[in-house]
């Protein structure tokens, strides 16, 4: 498809904020093709767009708000006059996406907006749902891929990366007053939340905390690989990268004796381009191997929703609009009563 000008430059400019601010999507995007490479950039585009607009703004509800706003003028066809809101509503208007979708990413920015912190594994893959598998299940749309074992199989891939970045952020996170690590879990192991996030240090309970959730990824990514054969042939080189780049943080993390209090794990160069190699192999093999039965596994309930939402068009089971309100009413209460409350808030980043 050929691009107008203006097209051609917006995507150029939704390019350059993926290389900046997400190396490994931005690596394993290379594998793509172009059909789907240049709308999945302006998706990667705008969700990076609407993380930095509640992350770094003081007045959450009013930012969530206006991204609120924003989506709506995209879905409308008349986005705002910037270049990832015109890429994203021409993304929108050309796969028929699923407005539940991105609707679901704002409500995990607000989750992270409110400060929310998660009781259990539970919540914790709830909230990874929202900011990680939706785009994972968009991702899915733009491959015009809407089988639900497939899509099932994307959000599991979603929560693992998300789940990767928590492990890896965990002592950043703390010194910004966030906490991402399950409740239930920091009980177990004898860790004091209040007294953590006042003095982060590493610890062998924490070490164990951090190793328990790296586990649950890694089961994940493993379950996933099964959704990559009911891909377009060329998107699996792609996507098998992703699933390797962001599993390879975990292991670098692993290396460091999950210590991400005094580190940061990170992956080189070198290391992504064995990946993206290894990646091509792995897609070669998916033409010649039966299907896995792990495809038929049921969706983690957390990401049922979204599975749905994409699978079949049909009259959503919850108004997602509705929902978004009431979070942005508790966040406006929250603002108006406590005005000098830290700002914090986090969507599944890629700095590596």
């Amino acid at each position: 498809m050929k691009l107008t000008r203006t097209e051609a430059a917006d995507m150029a400019h939704c390019r350059e904020a993926i290389r900046d601010g997400s190396r490994s999507f931005h690596a394993a995007s290379k594998l793509l093709p172009r059909r789907v490479r240049d709308p999945a950039l302006a998706l990667y585009a705008f969700c990076r767009l609407a993380d930095d607009s509640v992350d770094l703004h003081s007045e959450k509800a009013e930012a969530v708000t206006r991204l609120h706003e924003r989506l709506d003028l995209a879905y409308r066809g008349v986005p705002r006059n910037a270049p990832a809101d015109r890429a994203f509503a021409a993304m929108v208007g050309r796969f028929d996406m699923p407005r539940e979708l991105p609707e679901a990413l704002l409500e995990g920015l607000a989750w992270d907006a409110e400060g929310r912190r998660y009781d259990s594994l539970s919540g914790l893959r709830a909230y990874s749902a929202r900011v990680a598998s939706a785009v994972g299940a968009m991702m899915c749309v733009l491959m015009e891929m809407r089988e639900a074992d497939g899509l099932a199989r994307a959000c599991d891939l979603g929560v693992a990366m998300q789940l990767t970045n928590i492990a890896r952020d965990v002592g950043e996170d703390a010194r910004e007053g966030r906490l991402y690590l399950p409740r239930d879990w920091m009980e177990d192991e004898g860790l004091d939340e209040a007294a953590f996030l006042a003095n982060p240090q590493m610890s062998p309970a924490l070490h164990r905390v951090i190793a328990r959730l790296l586990r649950e990824a890694e089961g994940l990514y493993a379950r996933s690989e099964a959704g990559v054969a009911t891909l377009p042939v060329s998107a699996r080189p792609g996507i098998f990268a992703a699933r390797y780049i962001y599993a390879g943080i975990g292991r670098q993390l692993r290396r460091l004796e999950h210590d991400s209090i005094a580190h940061r794990a990170r992956t080189t160069g070198a290391q992504k381009l064995g990946w993206l190699m290894l990646a091509s192999l792995r897609a070669g093999g998916t033409m010649m191997m039966p299907r896995s039965a792990v495809l038929h596994a049921r969706p983690l309930p957390e990401v049922a929703y979204l599975v749905e939402a994409a699978a079949e068009r049909k009259a959503p089971g919850r108004d997602w609009s509705e929902a978004l309100c009431s979070t942005m009413a508790t966040l406006k209460a929250r603002d108006r009563d406590d005005p000098a409350l830290p700002v914090s808030g986090r969507h599944a980043r890629s700095r590596s």
